[in-house]
C-alpha cells in the first residue's frame, strides 16, 4: 500500500493493529476542552501528519538524503496549542513544534506545509523560510519566526516582542507588526527550563508583570521528563513555577489532546485578558529518541522506553476518536497510511529539488534586502531648548552622543533606548542624558540587571516594528549574553532569507585606558567576539565629530537595511576636550556644525604624509596624533588611516587611503590574538605587495589596576618609536 511503513518500526501502527489502546489519563472532557468532533478529527489529522513527516524525515536521514532528522513525536498535543490561539499570535517555537507549525498553517489559505517542511528536511533551495540553510520550523506568513537548534535563546526576545506590544499602544504606534490584543507564544523543553536563559528570561517578564506593566507572554514548557539522556527529576518544573510572582501557572497533559486544549485554552483566557505572562507546563512524551543518530538503549532501559511508548499521545487522541464513535481502528489504519503517501511523495518529490551550490547563494541573506523606511509627516518632534544651546557650544564625545541620540529620536518615533541606568541617571557616562525628560518613559527606560535581557528585548522590540538601541553597560558584559547576538539577532535574517529582521543600533562602552579602573570587566581591549558574527556592522569612532556622523549612518544602516549595529565607543575618550595642550579643544566639536554621516566602509584619513601610514581606530587614533606630531619634529611625515567600521574591514578604502606609502604601521589598541590588526595584515599582504607592515598591539592578558595597565597597553612613546623603526628600515633598504 502506497506510504506504508512497516509496524515493526513504527510503534503507533504497531499498538493501534494490536488493539493496545491506552486508558484514559485525565477526566477531561471533549465538552470541556471546547472540543466539537470536527475539531477533535481536524487535530487528530494533524497529529497523524505531523507523526509520518517524522518517520519519512528518518528514512531520508538514513538514506543520506535528508538532514537534521530531530522530530516532534511525543509532542503532538502542541497542536491544541496552535488552535487555541491566533495566527496574529507570534510564535517562538523550539525543534519539536511540528503539529504546532501544520495546525496553525490551516488557519491561513493557501498554506502547503507538508511541501514546506519535506524542503526543509532535505535541505532545497526552495524552503520558503530558510532557502535550504537549516531545518527550521518558521512561516512569514504564519507569523512564525525560524529557530533552528533552540535550548532557551529565543525566550528573551520572546520576552521583548510582548513588552513591545503594550508599548506600541502607549506610543500609538500605527504600523505596528502585532495587533494591539496580540500575544506572543514561545515554547521550550524541561531541560531548557534549566538553562540560564531560560531563568532570566522568566524572570524579567515576571518581574515586569510584578511592577505592574503588561507582558502578554505565554511560556509553554512541553515537559517530557529528559534532556538528550539526562532526566529531570520528577515535579522539578512544577515546584520552580507553579507559586512563582508574577506568573500565573497553568498545567495539563498533552499526551491527551482534549486536556492539552483545556490548558491551551485557559492560558489564552489569562493572557489575552489580564495581559499577565503565564507558565503553560504541558506533560508530554519522547519518542523515537532526541533525534535520528540517537540510540535511546545506550542509556534508558527498553522497557523504560516501551512504557513511553504505551503512552503515544496518537493512541490516546485515537481511543477519543473511536468512543466518539468517529472512526474505527480500520479507518485511522487507512487514514494513517494515506497521510504517509502524501507525506512520502512530497518527501521524494523535495529530494529532487534545488539545492544551494554557491557561498554567494549560502551568504546572500547575511544583510537583508534594503527596505527603505522614512518618517511619515508629521512625526518629527520640537527641538528642546536645552538642546539648542548646547548643540552651539563645543562638547566632548559623550555630550555629543547624547546630542545625536537625542536628533534620531526627534525624527524617528520607532526608536527606543534603555538599559542599565540609562533613564534617570543618563548612563554611568552620561551618554544618554536629558533623553527620558525629552522623549518621555516609554522611549527611554531603564532594564534589569541582565544582558541577555537587555538584548531579547531589543530583538523582539525589532519584531514589532521599533527600532531599538539597547546599551551594555560595559564591553566586557557582553560575554553574559553574546548568543542574542551570535545565535539570535545575527542569524534571523539568514535563516529566513530576508523576510524577518532585527535592525537595532547596539550601543557598548568599551575598550581600555580607563584611568584607575582594572580587571576584564570595566577595562577590556579585545573586540574578537564581535568580529567572530556573521553580518553584523562593528563601528567605533574616535572622536566627538566622528561618533555623531557615524551613528547617523548606524541608524540609517539599522532603518533602511535593517542591520545590526554594534557601536563600540571608547569609554577613555568620552570626556576628553584637548589634545595636545590643555585648553586646545581639539577633541571637542559643535553639533550643530557637525554635518552628514561617515558612511559605512569609508575610513577618515588624517594628513597627508606619505613616511608612514599609520592605520588604526579608537584610542589608538587619538594616540597616533599624538604621535605624529613628535614624528613631525623628527622630520617623518605620517597619514593615520582611522578605520571606523572593523566588520566587515574597510579594505578598498583602507588600500585607497595608504595611497604612495610604502611603509605601513598597524595600531591596534586591542590584545594581540584575535585582534583587528590580525585581519588588516592579512588583508594588505594579500591584496597590495611591495608594503613594509608592522604592527604593535597590547599583550595578551587581562589588564591590572592602576599604573599597570600602562605595562600592557600600547603607548604613545611605543608608536613613536615603533614608526621610526619603520621608516628607518625601510630607508635603510632603500640604500642597500
Amino acid at each position: 500500500m502506497a506510504g506504508a511503513i512497516s509496524a515493526s518500526t513504527d510503534g503507533f501502527l504497531t499498538r493501534l493493529q494490536a488493539g493496545r489502546i491506552p486508558d484514559a489519563l485525565t477526566q477531561t472532557s471533549l465538552d470541556e476542552a471546547g472540543l466539537g468532533h470536527a475539531d477533535l478529527l481536524a487535530l487528530f489529522e494533524t497529529q497523524l501528519t505531523s507523526r509520518r513527516l517524522d518517520l519519512e524525515a528518518r528514512r531520508l536521514g538514513a538514506e543520506k538524503r535528508g538532514f537534521y532528522s530531530i522530530g516532534s513525536s511525543g509532542h503532538e498535543g502542541n497542536a491544541a496549542v496552535a488552535r487555541a490561539f491566533r495566527v496574529s499570535d507570534m510564535a517562538f517555537l523550539h525543534y519539536r513544534s511540528g503539529a504546532f507549525y501544520l495546525e496553525r498553517a490551516k488557519m491561513v489559505p493557501g498554506e502547503t506545509p507538508i511541501w514546506n517542511m519535506a524542503l526543509s528536511f532535505v535541505a532545497s533551495s526552495d524552503d520558503p523560510i530558510s532557502g535550504g540553510r537549516h531545518k527550521v520550523i518558521g512561516s512569514k506568513p504564519l507569523f512564525i519566526p525560524p529557530q533552528t537548534s533552540t535550548i532557551a535563546s529565543h525566550l528573551p526576545k520572546a520576552m521583548g516582542a510582548a513588552f513591545s506590544i503594550a508599548l506600541a499602544r502607549t506610543q500609538k504606534k500605527l504600523d505596528a507588526v502585532m495587533p494591539k490584543d496580540a500575544v506572543v507564544l514561545c515554547s521550550f523543553g524541561d531541560a531548557s527550563a534549566n538553562h540560564s536563559t531560560a531563568q532570566g528570561a522568566i524572570n524579567a517578564a515576571a518581574l515586569t508583570a510584578y511592577r505592574g506593566l503588561p507582558l502578554p507572554l505565554v511560556f509553554v514548557c512541553e515537559d517530557n521528563g529528559i534532556g538528550i539522556s539526562v532526566k529531570t527529576p520528577d515535579g522539578w518544573v512544577r515546584a520552580n513555577y507553579a507559586n512563582r510572582a508574577g506568573l500565573h501557572y497553568v498545567s495539563g497533559d498533552a499526551r491527551d489532546i482534549a486536556d492539552a486544549m483545556r490548558a491551551a485554552r485557559e492560558a489564552e483566557h489569562i493572557v489575552r485578558r489580564l495581559r499577565r505572562p503565564v507558565f503553560l507546563h504541558l506533560r508530554t512524551v519522547r519518542l523515537m529518541g532526541h533525534a535520528g543518530s540517537d540510540i535511546e538503549t545506550s542509556y534508558r532501559e527498553r522497557n523504560e522506553i516501551e512504557i513511553e511508548a504505551d503512552q503515544d499521545p496518537l493512541l490516546h487522541t485515537a481511543r477519543r476518536v473511536m468512543e466518539s464513535g468517529l472512526m474505527a481502528s480500520s479507518d485511522i489504519e487507512a487514514l494513517y497510511t494515506e497521510i504517509g503517501g502524501q507525506v512520502r511523495r512530497a518527501m521524494e518529490t523535495a529530494c529532487d529539488r534545488p539545492k544551494l551550490t554557491s557561498s554567494q547563494s549560502v551568504i546572500e541573506c547575511l544583510a537583508p534586502p534594503k527596505k527603505r523606511r522614512f518618517p511619515k509627516a508629521g512625526d518629527l518632534l520640537p527641538s528642546a531648548p536645552d538642546d539648542a544651546r548646547a548643540k552651539r557650544e563645543p562638547q566632548h564625545m559623550s555630550r555629543l552622543i547624547s546630542l545625536a541620540l537625542a536628533e534620531q529620536m526627534q525624527k524617528d518615533k520607532a526608536i527606543v533606548v534603555f538599559g542599565e541606568d540609562v533613564a534617570k541617571k543618563g548612563g554611568v557616562y552620561g551618554a544618554t542624558t536629558r533623553l527620558q525628560p525629552k522623549f518621555g518613559p516609554a522611549r527611554v527606560f531603564d532594564t534589569l540587571l541582565d544582558e541577555q535581557s537587555i538584548l531579547g528585548m531589543a530583538i523582539g522590540l525589532a519584531h514589532n516594528g521599533f527600532l531599538p538601541v539597547p546599551e551594555i553597560q560595559f564591553l566586557a558584559y557582553v560575554h553574559n549574553a553574546e548568543d542574542q547576538l551570535r545565535g539570535e539577532a545575527a542569524s534571523l535574517s539568514f535563516f529566513s532569507k530576508g523576510q524577518y529582521t532585527n535592525p537595532m543600533v547596539l550601543r557598548v562602552a568599551g575598550l581600555a585606558y580607563q584611568k584607575g579602573f582594572g580587571g576584564h570587566f570595566h577595562n577590556d581591549n579585545s573586540l574578537a567576539v564581535f568580529r567572530d558574527i556573521p553580518g553584523v556592522i562593528l563601528a567605533c569612532p574616535s572622536t566627538g565629530e566622528d561618533a555623531v556622523r557615524m551613528m547617523r549612518e548606524a541608524f540609517r544602516l539599522a532603518r533602511d537595511e535593517g542591520r545590526v549595529v554594534i557601536f563600540v565607543e571608547p569609554i577613555a575618550l568620552y570626556g576628553v576636550k584637548d589634545l595636545h595642550e590643555t585648553g586646545d579643544g581639539l577633541m571637542t566639536a559643535q553639533f550643530d556644525q557637525i554635518e552628514g554621516e561617515a558612511k559605512f566602509g569609508e575610513v577618515n584619513k588624517i594628513g597627508d604624509g606619505e613616511d608612514l601610514a599609520i592605520i588604526t581606530y579608537g584610542n589608538g587614533s587619538y594616540l597616533s596624533k599624538l604621535a605624529a606630531k613628535k614624528l613631525s619634529a623628527q622630520n617623518i611625515n605620517v597619514k593615520i588611516i582611522d578605520l571606523r567600521w572593523l566588520t566587515p574591514l574597510p579594505i578598498p578604502s583602507m588600500i585607497e587611503a595608504i595611497g604612495k606609502c610604502k611603509n605601513v604601521l598597524v595600531v591596534d589598541e586591542c590584545r594581540k590574538t584575535g585582534s583587528p590588526s590580525e585581519e588588516i595584515i592579512a588583508a594588505l599582504n594579500d591584496r597590495q605587495s611591495g608594503l613594509s607592515i608592522a604592527r604593535i598591539t597590547g599583550d595578551d592578558t587581562f589588564i591590572p589596576l592602576g599604573p599597570a595597565a600602562n605595562e600592557v597597553l600600547i603607548s604613545e612613546e611605543d608608536i613613536v618609536a615603533a614608526a621610526v623603526a619603520a621608516v628607518a628600515g625601510q630607508n635603510k633598504q632603500a640604500a642597500e
